[in-house]
């Protein structure tokens, strides 16, 4: 069964007319192929099309095999069930009709091979014609199924179509983020989005172990991409979008199910998270994780390895961690003892000098924000924060002095660190020991805040006017810091630079330095030259 595409047809003309004849060949061979099963031949004509170098000559020839392969499928002319060797179609006593139906179903398996492989293809166009074809045989072998039915779990879902696209969605060498965003639309229906969940869980675990557990960053990323897109319906009732309709027993089957959706869902995220991860990636996850990923969990309280793996880390990962935690005791009732002591320890004075410090502040705003934390653990947190206070820049003092009179103001008890009469009236040892990792071991309710008189002589007017802040009784209100959170250098420069003066200096020195970089912040201002 050799090709028998005319030889002057498969040489063609160059441009319009190379372009004209291909679409005729493709065009003519399809209404052959489906007017009269002698022309079943013409099928390798098509296919071989599949195998093109060319854009376009693949995408017509995809067009063409959705539609024979469809239209096959609807007539019931593909044979069902376990398919016999097409080398054995020679011998038995096996009627016509029956050899054309293998015949057939072998060389639509060849299609769908083609197609998977042209999920690979360089260009996007290729790519999504065949998704688009793949999700239409999925469609109508659901409606004519080319198996025999289990009836007992998966009804008459291509099951196996599914799991051989993800497959190679899911490259291991490929960024196919693209592709499958465009896969996502048909995540909406519920059928696919069931069998999808399953599908990349058996697809994680194969492609990990057989890379024991090993960084696979491209895969990983590709993995992520696709779960992140995957949304759980919030109740059944909305659960009435299906690539395949079931006549009978809808209500038994599992991807009818909202409660056997949130177990796949939650399934496929701890599969996923088991394995070792890109750094990047964690950030990825826990910046999402309290609003994609733990409400449509059925357990949330499962991801609590992954997020004590992820606080370990370091950095912006362990403040994000902790916000996963934090998520998981307050609404999920989880018993974590060691939250705050994990917080406690991760101020440093480096965060002052990090991108992620608004989201820090933010943050720890939002955990210390109770009234009912005991008081040596919030006395334990206002030296700290104080003590750090010593080295940190305008910037961040500006939020944190601040900061610090909100959790003073809500726990009224560590007002004595600021009215401490010995620490006031000559120098003395601080009780407080800044190196100790435990709060309730580091004796902050027995010091004072005399860092914060300190900063009452800055050099910074507005640093210096914060810190006297606290040598007035604090009024109830809380300040309000979201303003301040993102304030940059050349912000606090600007507005410095564009204060109204009272008095003006007619004596200076000329700069040398400061000034002499058009590219610093100064030197956006003035220029020497």
């Amino acid at each position: 069964m050799a090709p028998s595409r005319d030889s002057n047809v498969m040489r063609g003309d160059t441009g319009e007319n190379n372009q004209v004849s291909y679409k005729k060949v493709i065009n003519t061979q399809t209404d052959r192929i489906l007017q009269n099963r002698k022309h079943a031949n013409d099928i390798f004509d098509v296919l071989e099309y599949l195998q093109s170098e060319k854009e376009k000559e693949i995408i017509g020839a995809t067009n063409a095999c959705s539609k024979i392969f469809c239209e096959l499928l609807d007539r019931g002319d593909l044979y069902v069930g376990q398919l016999p060797k097409e080398e054995d179609l020679m011998h038995g006593d096996r009627s016509a009709e029956e050899k054309y139906h293998i015949f057939m179903r072998h060389r639509y398996n060849n299609c769908v091979g083609l197609m998977l492989e042209n999920i690979s293809n360089e260009a996007f166009q290729v790519k999504e014609s065949s998704l688009c074809a793949l999700m239409k045989f999925a469609a109508s072998e659901g409606k004519h199924p080319l198996q025999n039915l289990d009836w007992s779990e998966h009804y008459n879902f291509p099951r196996e179509l599914i799991l051989a696209l993800l497959g190679h969605l899911l490259s291991e060498k490929e960024d196919m983020s693209l592709l499958i965003s465009r896969f996502q639309e048909f995540l909406e229906m519920d059928d696919v989005r069931y069998y999808v969940m399953s599908s990349v869980r058996d697809n994680i675990t194969r492609v990990m172990d057989r890379n024991k557990g090993a960084v696979i960053p491209v895969y990983q990323n590709n993995v992520f991409t696709l779960l992140s897109t995957i949304n759980i319906p919030s109740q059944s009732s909305e659960m009435t979008n299906f690539l395949v309709k079931q006549e009978t027993k809808h209500e038994d089957w599992k991807a009818a199910r909202l409660k056997d959706h949130k177990h796949a869902f939650e399934q496929m995220w701890l599969v996923f998270l088991k394995y070792k991860l890109p750094g990047s990636m964690y950030k990825k996850i826990l910046v999402i994780l309290h609003e994609s990923i733990l409400p449509q969990m059925s357990d949330p309280t499962l991801m609590i390895d992954f997020l004590t793996a992820a606080y370990d880390i370091g950095g912006a990962i362990s403040l994000l961690a902790l916000n996963g935690l934090f998520v998981l005791i307050h609404e999920h009732n989880l018993d974590y003892p060691d939250f705050y002591k994990k917080l406690y320890n991760l101020l440093d004075p480096s965060i002052f000098h990090v991108k992620y410090k608004a989201r820090f502040f933010h943050l720890a705003n939002i955990f210390l924000s109770s009234i009912h934390l005991p008081a040596y653990l919030v006395a334990a947190f206002v030296k700290r924060f104080s003590r750090m206070a010593l080295t940190a820049p305008p910037t961040a003092l500006l939020v944190l002095l601040p900061f610090i009179c909100n959790l003073i103001r809500r726990h009224p008890s560590c007002r004595l660190l600021i009215h401490r009469p010995s620490a006031a009236e000559e120098p003395c040892d601080d009780p407080y020991i800044m190196e100790e990792e435990d709060p309730a071991q580091c004796h902050a309710l027995e010091s004072s805040l005399w860092e914060i008189q300190t900063l009452q002589k800055h050099y910074h007017p507005d640093v210096a006017k914060a810190a006297m802040v606290i040598n007035e009784p604090l009024p109830e209100a809380e300040d309000d810091i979201s303003d301040l959170l993102e304030l940059s250098t050349f912000e606090l420069m600007e507005r410095e630079l564009k204060a109204e003066r009272k008095t003006i200096p007619l004596e200076f020195d000329t700069a040398t330095e400061l000034l002499k970089n058009s590219k610093e912040v100064l030197g956006v201002h003035f220029s020497l030259e």
